[in-house]
């Protein structure tokens, strides 16, 4: 029997080199909503509908998401340059994070 495919938000994570917690911290919610999201326990529905919105509104998520300039002028500012420094922010080191994901590939693929 074939493996289930791993679910994008996954893939995507993985490939940034970021853990679950990682990930969770950088966008404002728990670990356990990012495991919900991954597992297909809770749905991405609301993400669906904002790309929907975009499209009908012919927009960019951020043309679409109010904020104040105040807020994008600090975002931008404090926007990581580089996976390095998101890693570094967090306090994890980015060779652990690769390993666990190598771990976890083989894990699956096996």
């Amino acid at each position: 029997m074939k493996p289930k495919p791993k679910p994008r938000i996954a893939f995507l994570r993985e490939k940034a080199g970021l853990t679950q917690l990682e990930l969770s911290r950088l966008v404002g919610v728990t670990e356990s909503t990012i495991q919900n999201w991954e597992s297909g326990r809770t749905g991405t529905d609301h993400i669906q509908r904002i790309i929907k919105f975009c499209k009908a509104l012919d927009c960019k998520v951020e043309d679409l998401i109010e904020l104040n300039q105040s807020e994008v002028a600090k975002e931008a500012s404090t926007k990581p340059a580089s996976l390095q420094e998101i890693h570094n922010l967090l306090g994890t080191d980015e060779e652990e994070a690769e390993q666990s994901v190598n771990s976890e590939q083989s894990t699956v693929n096996n």
